[in-house]
């Protein structure tokens, strides 16, 4: 009975890698094609008029923050430098334990003022507001902690434009990011949601908040994130892109049209997956009211970010991820395969829940079968050793293509020992890395119910001394 319970895992275990790898597949020739036509309008478009032009749409830049004492303020400065021709930075302190208040208040000489708040949306009570009338494109809020989604529906409540963008408070934006990512809203009034590139900024020379040159870090967890960043942002999104089928906008850097947000009621508290949530939810309000919309990524805004470096941080990240996944998909499950849906519910929303919520699964349950099948003698060494080699050689295909996707289109690592030591983790990722995050985000299943409402802890360090 075992015999054949093991027998016929194996045997889905092939259909499974082979269905996976193909999608994977048919995602980088979808988002080589988008990110060639993409290159092509860039290379014409001259972005310098954009950048002085008053008929830009204003935009309100939220920057969500807890404990974020070591980044908050280059990151602040950084935002702050922005070339947008009129934008504000609302940063929401929700409830921090450290200096964050603080080091704001003491860098940009900030005063509590009484301002009065439209509540669009619910949140947890407003401490404070603080300005400095010499920089009035940034206003601080205090508030009771309430978890990162009740800090960004109080960003959207004391915003004033009708486009806002939430970024993490451990990134910074290069210059240019806000113009590449309204402009979707400019060329299409049918897109209520944008998504930009997220990179990591490990290793780069950062000064005074902005990135002066970019190089690979010294940290082998940071480089192996290089790659896995690549991967999902210039294969995995540009190709859901192509599709119209964006499930999610990372929380890093997101851009949205307020009213819509509103509409929704804006980000659901009690969630971990906030970012992807809303997304979710925007999909299926629309696709329920009959109503055309447009969700986008653009591969160029890029906002550069902090990864972890230590393991134990870099697990933290990937059970957060793996239960805000679970959270969002289990709350909208009525999409799963459901034609009302349109190519979300058949296709999009399958594979997240198939092949990313229930992926750690199946590739932990086949690691443990893999000696149980050798020793029951139905392991076939040379058919598996096959397997093994293909499967890897198509998972750094996968990885390498990412890479010169890079190269082809932005650059950002030009040297041939840049390429080539990417390359070369793109190979090593394979042994131990992955099957580590696979393990990581198993464990976040199994820790779904107890770590949801949880913001996590991930020791960060300033952006100066990243380099």
């Amino acid at each position: 009975m075992i015999r054949e319970i093991i027998l016929k895992f194996n045997i889905f275990i092939i259909y499974y890698v082979m269905a996976i790898n193909l999608i994977y597949f048919i995602q980088l020739i979808l988002s080589s094609f988008s990110l060639y036509k993409y290159i092509r309008k860039i290379r014409y478009s001259d972005y310098q008029n954009y950048t002085t032009s008053f008929n830009m749409l204003p935009i309100s830049v939220l920057v969500p923050a807890y404990n974020e004492e070591e980044t908050i303020v280059d990151n602040v400065k950084s935002l702050l430098s922005l070339n947008y021709p009129e934008f504000e930075i609302v940063v929401i302190n929700d409830g921090s334990k450290d200096e964050t208040l603080k080091r704001l208040i003491d860098a940009f000489e900030l005063k509590e003022i009484d301002q009065p708040i439209r509540y669009l949306v619910n949140t947890k009570k407003v401490l404070g507001v603080y300005r400095n009338i010499d920089i009035p494109n940034l206003v601080v809020i205090d508030k009771e902690n309430g978890g990162k989604a009740d800090a960004l529906n109080a960003g959207i409540n004391v915003s004033r434009y009708p486009i806002f963008a939430s970024i993490d408070a451990d990134s910074i934006l290069e210059s240019d990011s806000l113009v590449r990512v309204i402009m979707p809203f400019i060329e299409d009034k049918e897109t209520i949601a944008v998504g930009g590139i997220v990179r990591i900024a490990n290793g780069s020379k950062i000064r005074r908040g902005i990135i002066e040159k970019v190089e690979l870090p010294k940290n082998r967890v940071a480089l192996f994130q290089i790659i896995e960043y690549l991967r999902a942002f210039l294969t995995g999104r540009m190709g859901w892109d192509a599709l119209n089928s964006l499930l999610i906008v990372s929380g890093a850097f997101g851009a949205f049209k307020k009213d819509f947000a509103v509409e929704v009621g804006g980000y659901t508290t009690g969630t971990i997956g906030e970012d992807m949530e809303i997304i979710v939810r925007l999909h299926r309000y629309m696709r329920e009211k009959k109503r055309r919309y447009k969700i986008k990524f653009v591969p160029d805004p890029v906002c550069w970010t902090q990864a972890p470096e230590r393991l134990r941080d870099l697990r933290s990240q990937r059970r957060r991820w793996q239960i805000g996944l679970m959270d969002t998909l289990l709350r909208h499950k009525r999409m799963l395969l459901n034609p009302r849906y349109g190519v979300i519910g058949l296709y999009a929303y399958p594979y997240f829940f198939f092949f990313e919520m229930l992926g750690p699964i199946v590739e932990i349950i086949g690691y443990i079968f893999i000696p149980v099948s050798y020793i029951l003698g139905i392991l076939n060494i040379r058919y598996f050793i096959l397997f093994l080699v293909a499967s890897i050689l198509y998972g750094v295909i996968l990885s390498v293509g990412a890479i010169l996707l890079e190269e082809y289109t932005f650059n950002k690592y030009p040297s041939i020992g840049q390429v080539i030591k990417l390359t070369l983790y793109a190979i090593y990722e394979n042994f131990g890395y992955r099957q580590l995050t696979s393990l990581y985000r198993f464990e976040g299943i199994f820790k779904f119910r107890k770590l949801k409402h949880s913001w996590g802890k991930i020791k960060r360090k300033g952006f100066a001394q990243s380099a």
